[in-house]
């Protein structure tokens, strides 16, 4: 949120932007301020319906007032804080994911002028930005769930391992938090350890990878053509290309397989 605030602000020219996200069906909090001089707003808890914000939440789209002490289309429980912060042109989009709001964004001017069209595409711009960013924590929470569930013997356990592993390898780089990011590596380093003879792991120095080599030998390793694996990465095939190549080359493989084996064996991958 603090980033897509940063962010908003920047590609809007709006001076005052503030924002939060829902939390476990409770009313959503106004957590976060930048350019604001004061913090009337902070904390203000925006429900469905009420105000600018909350109207943009009970339909599920961007709303804007060109003055907002005067807007005949809105509620006005939050005007004292409004005009506190001395805010009068606002835009507030929704953040909408999976069908659901999950958080708005606001921008605003203290001057009542229009807010134009190429301002309110930007808003939306980062809001749907903000929304790809939850949907990738969404999931690695569901791997990170998946991966804390004890692995204990059968084929089919240890092929579920390795999917999840592969995953979660692909979605690592995409991870802004950096705490969120490191808890996802280490169950990864978890993962392998699990998937190696007696969940141990003898790596030979040799043959460490760089972490874009294990990211592509991990997603490979479950059956993606260079050209899938370039989609989950996020890179070009031919950079998939390259990065493999280079692995196979520290494996001392000259297949792919070969390289997945040599990783496995090495305790590189589960």
């Amino acid at each position: 949120m603090r980033a897509a605030l940063l962010r908003l602000r920047r590609t809007t020219g709006l001076p005052v932007a503030f924002g939060g996200l829902l939390q476990d069906g409770r009313p959503l909090r106004i957590a976060e301020l930048h350019g604001a001089g004061t913090g009337a707003l902070r904390g203000l808890a925006i429900c469905p319906g009420n105000g600018l914000g909350g109207k943009s939440i009970a339909l599920a789209r961007p709303c804007a007032v060109t003055d907002y002490p005067s807007a005949r289309h809105i509620s006005h429980e939050y005007d004292a804080a409004v005009a506190t912060e001395g805010l009068r042109s606002v835009v507030a989009v929704p953040v909408v994911v999976r069908h659901r709001v999950r958080g708005v964004l606001y921008g605003a001017l203290r001057t009542p002028v229009p807010l134009g069209e190429r301002t309110l595409d930007a808003a939306v711009a980062v809001a749907r930005d903000l929304e790809q960013s939850l949907v990738v924590r969404d999931e690695v929470q569901r791997l990170l769930a998946a991966a804390r569930e004890p692995v204990a013997g059968g084929t089919g356990v240890l092929e579920d391992v390795r999917e999840v592993h592969g995953e979660l390898r692909a979605l690592a780089p995409r991870i802004a938090d950096r705490a969120l990011r490191a808890e996802l590596l280490a169950l990864c380093e978890r993962l392998a350890a699990a998937g190696s003879p007696g969940g141990t792991r003898d790596r030979d120095p040799v043959a460490a990878l760089a972490p874009r080599e294990l990211d592509v030998l991990a997603t490979v390793a479950g059956g993606a053509t260079n050209a899938t694996a370039a989609e989950r990465l996020g890179l070009k095939p031919e950079t998939v290309k390259a990065y493999l190549s280079s692995a196979m080359r520290k494996l001392g493989a000259h297949t792919r397989t070969g390289a997945v084996a040599a990783a496995r064996r090495a305790g590189l991958l589960p």
